[in-house]
């Protein structure tokens, strides 16, 4: 049994690669920061092989499918990404570009890919993290917010698609709240809500996959604002929004 995971370096991707090698699974841990990396598969009880590349390049995406595509993996996660904060008329162009890049196309790119031999071989599951924010605006994040809703409605897109043509292949999307992660360091903002433990987190998204869940959004609180959103306009939905997210500014 073989898992690859993209940003494996650290916070949600490094614990799941510690609860998949409980596991019994064989580890391709892929991220920028290839000492990292090292540091992780050193301590792991399973065969690890380390792969640097920078998923916010197309090419480089697709070399690292090439690269494992004989390991007849069983898991991807698709992990990689990060968030930026500001006003959308003045955050930074291409750093937008590069998040799309990672949260989007590298996304799109490797579930394509992975399930095409999936639903060859008969097996696997794909596992895509997501975020609360994927059911919401996002002003002051406005790109981020949407990279993530792209992520929730293309796996629940797929997901029918799978469940309609009888596939044992399973895909999820993981759509967790604040979490104690390096996230808000790269995004720059604070959170405003206590995040979960990248550790619990994690271990509901494994469990979750593996029991073939659709969506799984750990914690109550979130749990709650999704089905709370239901009973609100979109307008207000992101008047809300902009309150706490204007609170994660505030530093």
């Amino acid at each position: 049994m073989k898992a690859l995971i993209t940003g494996a370096s650290s916070g949600l991707g490094r614990e799941m690669a510690r609860l998949l090698a409980a596991r019994g699974y064989e580890l391709i841990l892929c991220a920028r920061r290839e000492e990292r990396l090292r540091e992780l598969a050193a301590e792991l009880p399973v065969p690890c092989r380390i792969i640097a590349a920078d998923v916010s390049d197309e090419q480089e995406c697709r070399l690292l499918y090439e690269a494992v595509q004989s390991e007849d993996l069983e898991v991807v996660i698709n992990n990689a990404g990060f968030g930026l904060f500001g006003e959308f008329v003045t955050a930074d162009l291409d750093e937008e570009l590069r998040m799309i890049d990672t949260n989007v196309r590298a996304v799109h790119i490797l579930t394509k890919l992975a399930v095409r031999d999936f639903v060859q071989r008969g097996r696997g599951y794909i596992l895509n993290v997501s975020s609360s924010a994927g059911f919401l605006p996002g002003p002051l994040m406005a790109t981020y917010y949407a990279t993530k809703n792209y992520v929730l409605r293309l796996t629940e897109a797929l997901r029918e698609e799978l469940r309609r043509a009888g596939s044992p292949v399973r895909v999820c999307a993981l759509c967790p709240g604040p979490v104690d992660t390096e996230f808000n360091k790269v995004a720059g903002v604070r959170f405003s809500l206590s995040g979960l433990s990248a550790e619990r987190v994690a271990r509901e998204a494994v469990d979750g996959l593996f029991a073939g869940k659709a969506v799984v959004v750990p914690g109550a609180a979130m749990k709650a604002m999704t089905l709370a959103r239901h009973f609100a306009p979109d307008s207000i939905l992101a008047r809300i929004t902009y309150h706490f997210q204007h609170k994660k500014g505030a530093k």
